[in-house]
Parts: structure tokens; sequence; C-alpha cells
């Protein structure tokens, strides 16, 4: 387990080194920006701890990828294997927990202690393998793979605004609509194969239109229901919600496109910290989303007309 953690910590050590930044200053520069944006964070809106736990989930997440732990389970026992994966996720939301301790929230650390071991812990696919009904048609592979690998969260989701508009928690709602967004972003992780994308046989800018008018539709239609149950139950704060909806459909469309302009490689580290930075700084969505549909089109332009 000691040679899989250094080999971890040397090939993040070469991916910085690659993107032409030092190490050392990364690791220096990583640390005062995690303060500097927790802090900036939680004095601007009192949504924080919410945004900060879900921000902690979507890194844990993308070490959940299936592929990944089909990999690990080859080279490691069960029990090592369980240790690996809570090693990791405790190590990745330690930053995290030790701020909300520093601001003595000390129930949602524990939420996101519970959440980081349970993922680590609990293996969501079974031998019983249905086939379970989407509402959304088989041509956008992405919402049709993530909705029945993500059905288990959905549900819940929804049980989550449910409980929010009973017990009139609005931040509480606000937290299970941005959870549902990430689940979106989350079908759009992965670069597919180059031939799902040249299989559209269209140029890339109605390439790039039909992945962004697919990805909003069906999230709109996966959020929508939040949306009105907030909507009906907390009508006073009806433009907050609206705000919320707004800059999540934009930072969808954000990450989308940074997919296709990284493509076929996965999104670097430079334009991971720029979305990240979206997320505080709103209005640079939209500034970046131009620049990413060009550079996009640029990227797709190898593979389509």
């Amino acid at each position: 387990m000691k040679d899989y953690f250094e080999l971890q910590y040397r090939m993040i050590n070469r991916h910085l080194k690659d993107s032409g930044i030092e190490p050392f200053l990364a690791y220096i520069m990583l640390v005062l920006g995690f303060i500097g944006v927790s802090t900036l964070l939680f004095h601007k809106t009192e949504f924080a701890e919410y945004i900060y736990v879900l921000i902690a989930l979507t890194i844990i997440f993308k070490l959940s990828e299936s592929k990944r732990n089909d990999f690990l389970k080859i080279c490691f026992s069960n029990p090592k294997l369980k240790i690996i994966r809570i090693t990791e996720n405790l190590l990745i939301t330690f930053p995290f927990q030790l701020f909300l301790l520093s601001k003595q929230l000390i129930l949602p650390n524990l939420v996101l202690l519970a959440i980081s071991i349970s993922l680590a812990l609990f293996n969501f696919n079974t031998t019983f393998n249905p086939v379970i009904p989407t509402p959304f048609y088989k041509k956008p592979f992405e919402f049709v793979v993530g909705f029945r690998n993500t059905f288990y969260l959905i549900i819940p989701t929804y049980i989550l605004t449910s409980i929010a508009a009973y017990v009139g928690n609005f931040n509480l709602g606000i937290f299970a609509m941005l959870f549902m967004f990430l689940l979106c972003l989350s079908y759009y992780s992965k670069p597919e194969h180059e031939y799902y994308v040249w299989n559209y046989n269209l140029n890339s800018k109605h390439f790039l239109f039909e992945k962004l008018k697919t990805a909003l539709l069906f999230s709109f239609c996966l959020v929508l229901p939040i949306a009105l149950l907030l909507g009906v139950f907390f009508i006073q704060k009806i433009m907050i919600l609206l705000a919320f909806f707004l800059i999540g459909m934009l930072f969808l469309t954000a990450t989308i496109l940074s997919k296709y302009a990284a493509y076929p490689s996965e999104i670097n580290i430079t334009q991971g910290i720029i979305l990240a930075l979206c997320i505080w700084l709103q209005p640079l969505l939209i500034i970046l989303i131009p620049y990413l549909f060009q550079k996009s089109k640029i990227q797709l332009s190898k593979l389509l007309p």
C-alpha cells in the first residue's frame, strides 16, 4: 500500500512538471489558495457549508470511477483495497474537514466524513443487474449510462428536497439541487472514444451544439422537480433559486466545453483550476464559455469536418 501512494505522489509531480509547474511551488500555492478561497467563500455566501461539502464530494466521486476501482481490485485484496480507498477519501477531505472544524461546523463535517467512508466501504455494483429504464433516448449515451450508474443517488436527492421543503430549510434544498447538477456533470467527466465523436457525422460547431442541447435539456429534466418544489415552498426566494439554477446550467456548459477543449485528453490541471475559480467568480463563465467553445471547435476539427 505504501508503494501505491508513493506512485500516486510521483504521478502527480510528473503531471505538474509536464504542465510547466514546479511541484514544490504548486503545493504552496495550493495550500494558500485553498485557505484564501475557503475564507472568501464563507465570507461571501450563507450557502458556503453546503457548497464546501459539494466540492469535496465532487473530488471523491472522481476517485470512485468504476474502471479505476476495477483495476485496483485486480492489484489488491479486498481488505487492502478498502483501506486504500478510505485513506484516499480521508486525505482528500481532510483539508475541508479541518476548515469546517475551524468554523465550528460539526454537522457538515460529520456528514462529509460519513459519506467519504461509505463511498469507500460499500460497493454499489451487485451481481443482480436489472435493466433500469431511463427517460432518455439512446443517442446521448452519457445520460443513459450516467442515469443507470447514479440511480441510487438520484432518488435520495429528490427525497432530500422533500425533507427540505417539509422542514422549511431552503439551504438544504439548494444543496440538493446543486448535488443533482453535480451528478449531471459527472456524466461528462471522461472523454469518450474518438469513434463516438466521428460517428455523429457533423461539423465541430454543430456537434458541440448537439452535445450542449442534449446535456442542458436532460439536466433541466432532472433538476426541474427540485426547482419546482423549492419554488412552491420558498416563493419569496424565487430569484435566488433561479440564480442557482442558471449558474448550474452555465457551469455544466463550461464543463462540457472544457472536456472537448482538451479532447481526446482529459481536462488538465489548468482547466480544472479555472473551472474551480468559476464556482466563486460566476461572471467568469460569461467570458470562459465563448473561449472554450472556440478552442473545442479547433480540437474537434481533427475528427470532424
